[in-house]
């Protein structure tokens, strides 16, 4: 398996990702996340896997372009900080895959493929993209949160029920389909959803593992809105 010397910091609201390169190491991380590197570290960005499987990962809301960092001369380190204020996790990949929502990939160690997965008019209705990210392999896979993570066993006894937007990653053993919230009848349903302040929601089924935020950006945007400047119109 392809381990890498890793460390995470400042957990959970403002993570960092520090990973410790031996001599002829490399692993891929997405556009803009490097903090700092040592001057021994060697840069080099591009597409990875082709340029279809760059443009699936595109269409799953990540950058076509993937930068890899290697040490080809000596020992480095790499510190990563992704964009949202939230936590970053780790999960070792042993053959199974897991599925990341758009926004959430930062990293990965070589033995891990990253490809844009079709996941019909599931994700259409769920608003987060058509696109699921898929990650398989054996290695190292590093994504992140806004706001902190929860992680949540699901059985097969019990299903599990997590709003579209709060949802960040789950293992691929888990089927899922995007409903209303259950119990609503239906003529409150399109009530509840347009007014309410509840939108749709992923029923998890089967055994596996679901990962979940503790914010979302729309309910923040929403909030700070009424305190937001307005531009003064110009008179003159």
């Amino acid at each position: 398996m392809n381990h890498l010397d890793f460390t995470l910091s400042h957990q959970p609201d403002m993570s960092m990702l520090q990973i410790r390169l031996k001599k002829g190491q490399r692993f891929y991380a997405e556009p803009s996340a490097m903090a700092s590197m040592d001057s021994g570290i060697q840069l080099k960005a591009g597409l990875k896997g082709g340029l279809l499987k760059s443009i699936g990962r595109a269409f799953g809301g990540e950058s076509l372009i993937i930068n890899t960092f290697s040490a080809p001369h000596g020992d480095g380190e790499v510190n990563l900080a992704p964009g949202p204020m939230g936590d970053i996790l780790h999960y070792p990949l042993e053959g199974s895959g897991i599925m990341l929502q758009k926004g959430a990939y930062v990293a990965n160690s070589e033995g891990v493929e990253i490809n844009g997965k079709w996941d019909g008019m599931r994700g259409f209705f769920s608003g987060e993209g058509m696109v699921l990210l898929k990650a398989t392999g054996s290695g190292d896979l590093f994504f992140n949160t806004y706001g902190a993570i929860l992680e949540h066993n699901v059985d097969f006894q019990n299903d599990f029920i997590v709003d579209t937007g709060y949802v960040v990653a789950f293992e691929d053993t888990l089927d899922y389909h995007v409903t209303t919230v259950p119990g609503l009848r239906s003529g409150g349903k399109l009530k509840t959803l347009f007014f309410g302040g509840e939108g749709l929601v992923c029923q998890f089924k089967g055994k596996g593992k679901v990962w979940i935020q503790t914010r979302t950006v729309s309910p923040f945007l929403r909030w700070v809105h009424p305190y937001r400047q307005a531009r003064k119109a110009n008179n003159n």
